[in-house]
């Protein structure tokens, strides 16, 4: 049987090859990984989240492995827009995979200043405005838990930038759906979800908490079941294209994620255990389709027999 068909059309114009996608925030800028594995291996790469000044982060400790996954409060340490367009935009054009910059601002003006500056710049296939880090404290809290802020910033955003637009939102929210559907309305050509979970963790010894930031984000195999069921709902929900990432470890975790609806997926704390996870859940993916007797992935993604619920 031949190799199954693999493009998927991730909205606004933009066919990737495959669907699996390199996460923001676990793949550095993409070239760190151009030693370790084939990079036109996959469908696209999403920097870290981009901010209009270099920015810090937060300091250590910012990591901590868990029983299923690991929490994180980084706080969106980055070169800044300047430095990423000068600097690594030339690098990864060379690569020939799709680049998605992921970015952020502390106003919905200022995320569209961003988003503008690297929309016009040349080399990048679109834009995912991050509204869902949960260590930022100089949001006062999460954008994307609050419908009319998310509004704001998605708006703003799309009367400035020309790319395909993504929005990733957060998934410490009660109805999940409902943020999808104002990103639509705003004019976004697709959704990413979900990111972290606000976790805890606290030293017996000291009674301290263990990062310095307190709380981090949640991710790792930990989080699949819930963000399984929250790209489930948003998939029926909204008409843009889903784009699904949480704990995705291998290809049948993929597979799962098309199943109920992504089109696409992200591949985030996976990498850090196997910086090849990304090529090896593409080619894994493939594989898994033709045990099925597809031969499109367009035939497999959104197709879960569910009984419905009244």
């Amino acid at each position: 049987m031949a190799e199954p068909r693999l493009a998927v059309d991730v909205g606004g114009g933009l066919t990737l090859r495959n669907p699996v996608i390199a996460a923001a925030g676990t793949f550095g800028y993409g070239i760190e990984f151009a030693g370790v594995m084939d990079l036109t291996a996959i469908g696209a790469i999403v920097v870290k989240g981009l901010s209009l000044e270099p920015h810090r982060g937060h300091p250590p400790p910012r990591i901590l492995e868990t029983a299923a996954g690991m929490l994180n409060a980084i706080g969106l340490q980055n070169v800044g827009v300047r430095a990423f367009i000068d600097e690594k935009l030339p690098q990864l054009r060379e690569i020939g995979t799709p680049i998605v910059a992921n970015c952020w601002g502390h106003a919905p003006e200022e995320f569209a200043e961003v988003a503008a500056r690297l929309a016009d710049a040349d080399g990048l296939a679109a834009i995912e405005v991050n509204v869902s880090c949960p260590n930022k404290r100089e949001w006062g809290r999460i954008i994307a838990t609050d419908l009319d802020l998310t509004r704001q910033v998605v708006g703003a955003v799309r009367t400035r930038c020309r790319l395909p637009l993504w929005v990733k939102l957060s998934p410490n929210v009660t109805d999940i759906a409902a943020f999808a559907r104002v990103v639509e309305e705003e004019g976004a050509d697709a959704v990413s979800l979900v990111n972290t979970f606000v976790g805890l963790a606290v030293d017996l010894d000291t009674r301290r908490p263990v990062l310095t930031n307190v709380t981090g984000g949640l991710s790792g195999p930990a989080i699949k079941p819930i963000a399984l069921r929250m790209v489930y709902e948003v998939a029926r929900a909204v008409r843009i294209p889903v784009i699904g990432m949480g704990g995705i470890g291998d290809a049948t975790d993929a597979l799962e994620f098309l199943l109920v609806g992504a089109r696409a997926v992200q591949v985030g704390t996976a990498s850090f255990i196997d910086p090849r996870a990304t090529e090896r859940i593409a080619a894994g993916i493939a594989t898994g389709l033709s045990r099925r007797g597809c031969t499109d992935v367009n035939q497999w993604i959104g197709t879960l027999q569910a009984p419905s619920r009244r």
